[in-house]
């Protein structure tokens, strides 16, 4: 009997010794760490931020379920500080030495280009949620945010059409990095195949962080007097914040010269006075103001969320499109990883395809078998006084993503399968 309970204290001691040498590497076998890559500080904090937040708020609401596979979800947050090359190195710092299962992350086409040799290097998985300019496939990336088939294409033709005003010109406004450069070059081929005119085209870019727009706004106020033109801006990150005040200042209203955002939500309108700015458009996969019992459990979870963790601006807590493709892509990796049973980042990639959500713009989100880009809906809204936006333009169902453009030359040989 003594030797039994030496034996038993033993065995006792040996266990919580155990615990302590390994410290955080006993906890970890209990859960499933993942990791968090947005801009928290910088040009990008501005839009990164609240994503994530709402990826918190998910990984809260998947372990209050339980988890995934009865493990909890760990969520592991980097700031790479709108440092383009940063974003590899945390990257790296997530899959090699962190070791989480997937990794939700980046906003801007150069943070994405920046971690792309990362994750196919040490064959991790990347969940990135915004639109971007497309002529690119990756084995290790799921795309939830649009394609320029799902987004750019749709929204200038909408501002040709009678409903949209007619445009005959164009004013490419956009921040200096690959995605306007591209998505600008897709459009310029798109209206030029639809008789556009060189002249009747204009293309002007800024830096990040650019904050003074007046020169800017008044050679689109001088270009705009050879007809009935429209801006499409791929501004990204703060300074869509002077852009849209310089418009204002002098007087550009949506009735004159509308301007299409590609990178302006909800969030991005929360400090400008949006009363000038009535009329001008977005073009997502969702707003905020669709009226659905999907968005509206969406907007109430995250507003109790806002309200309990006390986020700046949670006495008007605001979702948006990259919001929601954050929301759909963890909600669809959970589900990739109940179906195959494991966290190995092949087999959940085999997965992920043919995955399907219902979605908080009211429709059923499905990621293609082959592609890894999302089916999705599109819509274009109005600014409205309140900051919020009226939708005036959408597809009747869900558009399936077409990476590579037909406008650009020898797209049509592309497979449309990742590489």
């Amino acid at each position: 009997m003594q030797r039994r309970g030496f034996l038993k204290k033993l065995a006792v001691g040996a266990a919580v010794a155990a615990a302590y040498s390994y410290g955080p590497y006993a906890l970890a076998a209990d859960t499933i760490k993942v990791g968090i890559l947005h801009s928290l500080s910088g040009t990008m904090a501005i839009s990164e931020t609240v994503l994530k937040d709402v990826a918190l708020m998910t990984i809260e609401e998947i372990n209050a379920k339980g988890g995934v596979m009865g493990k909890k979800l760990e969520p592991v947050v980097v700031d790479p500080a709108s440092n383009w090359p940063l974003f590899a190195e945390k990257a790296k710092q997530l899959i090699g030495q962190d070791k989480v299962s997937v990794v939700f992350g980046c906003w801007t086409s150069v943070s994405r280009k920046s971690v792309l040799p990362v994750f196919k290097e040490l064959n991790g998985l990347l969940f990135y949620p915004v639109q971007y300019e497309g002529e690119e496939l990756e084995k290790n990336v799921f795309y939830t945010g649009a394609a320029p088939n799902q987004q750019a294409i749709p929204a200038t033709e909408y501002l040709m059409s009678k409903a949209g005003g007619g445009a005959k010109r164009f004013v490419l406004l956009g921040t200096d990095y690959v995605y306007p450069r591209t998505t600008n070059k897709i459009l310029r081929a798109f209206l030029k195949s639809k008789g556009v005119a060189e002249k009747d085209i204009d293309e002007k870019y800024t830096p990040f962080g650019h904050s003074d727009y007046q020169t800017i706004v008044a050679d689109i106020k001088k270009f705009a007097a050879g007809g009935k033109t429209a801006v499409i801006s791929t501004i990204n990150g703060d300074s869509n914040v002077p852009f849209y005040k310089e418009l204002g200042n002098q007087g550009l209203k949506a009735t004159d010269v509308p301007v299409v955002a590609f990178s302006v939500g909800e969030e991005e309108l929360r400090g400008v006075d949006t009363k000038p700015l009535v009329g001008h458009l977005a073009a997502w996969n969702y707003f905020m103001s669709l009226k659905n019992p999907a968005n509206d459990d969406f907007k109430k979870k995250w507003a109790a969320y806002a309200k309990k963790m006390k986020l700046p601006g949670a006495d008007k807590p605001l979702t948006n499109d990259p919001m929601e493709a954050t929301y759909i892509g963890i909600n669809m990796w959970k589900q990739a990883v109940e179906k195959a049973k494991t966290t190995d980042v092949d087999k959940v990639i085999a997965a992920v395809g043919g995955q399907t959500f219902k979605a908080p713009s009211g429709f059923t989100a499905k990621m293609d078998e082959k592609n890894h880009h999302l089916h999705k809906p599109v819509f274009i809204g109005e600014v409205q006084a309140d900051g919020q936006f009226k939708v005036v333009w959408k597809t009747p169902g869900p558009v399936k993503a077409a990476p590579w453009s037909p406008f650009i030359a020898g797209n049509d040989k592309k497979k449309g399968e990742p590489e």
